[in-house]
């Protein structure tokens, strides 16, 4: 499945036990020689929620969050029977997020809209010690990211830029980069450099980064569209509890078998 050009594998492991998803992710996540993906999704029981979720970056790291694949567990949940609820919650390492499906009339969910929680840890980061850019700030998704805005984004070198910048001595576990171009106060070009995948075509808590980011320093207003290289994602920061809600497309692109030994996982 993919949301908004982030795609993932998305193994169902309350029918499917996976062991070993680590390497699982980093073989099944090569575009040649396995299935090719942003990396691996397991979608679980959980005794928090109606539903839990793993992910597994394409070199096997494991990530706290992620907006894009929230958003496609919950159109499969639904699709497949396992609920018949509109609105689901999620356990995630990051925190309980809730889920709020727009089925149409003939039961397809091609949007959802996610309660992010509420973005902390929004301070500046200065330029020097090996940062370039000035502009940048941080802020924390339940998961790092590194906000830069600049003029024009596309003449950013994003492969330089965002492997150098993952680990950066200001963020010891490894940071998101998002490069971002206020387009208007309601409209944000962005592009992103993920922790343990590299460029991908979107990033949904890298648009929420970005999106508080913009509003915390009065570059845009607290509701914002965010376009990335894979699509676009709403974004409204509601002021009256501070949380972020991200609204976006979920597709599912194909279905299939694979054997666990087939692919070599060393």
């Amino acid at each position: 499945m993919q949301g908004a050009g982030n795609d993932y594998i998305y193994v169902d492991t309350t029918r499917h036990p996976l062991p070993h998803p680590e390497s699982l992710a980093v073989a099944w996540s090569k575009p040649h020689t396995g299935i090719g993906s942003d990396g691996l999704v397991l979608i679980g029981p959980s005794d928090k929620a109606d539903f839990s979720m793993r992910i597994f970056n394409a070199d096997g790291s494991e990530a706290r969050m992620c907006g894009n694949a929230s958003r496609c567990i919950g159109k499969y949940v639904y699709e497949h029977g396992l609920t018949h609820n509109t609105v689901v919650t999620l356990e995630t390492l990051s925190g309980i997020k809730h889920l709020k499906l727009h089925p149409d009339h003939d039961g397809r969910v091609r949007t959802v809209t996610v309660d992010m929680g509420i973005p902390t840890g929004l301070h500046p980061v200065e330029p020097g010690k090996g940062m370039p850019y000035k502009n940048g700030l941080a802020v924390s998704m339940g998961n790092p990211h590194l906000v830069i805005f600049v003029d024009d984004v596309a003449g950013i070198d994003l492969p330089q830029a965002g492997a150098m910048l993952e680990h950066h001595p200001s963020f010891p576990d490894g940071v998101n980069v998002e490069f971002a171009q206020v387009l208007t106060p309601e409209r944000i070009r962005m592009r992103v450099w993920e922790r343990g995948s590299g460029i991908t075509m979107a990033c949904g808590t890298g648009a929420c980064a970005t999106a508080a980011a913009a509003a915390f320093t009065a570059r845009c207003k607290r509701t914002c569209e965010v376009v990335m290289d894979g699509g676009t994602l709403q974004l409204e920061w509601r002021e009256t509890d501070n949380h972020l809600l991200m609204t976006g497309p979920a597709e599912e692109v194909f279905e299939g078998e694979i054997d666990t030994e087939a692919i070599q996982t060393t």
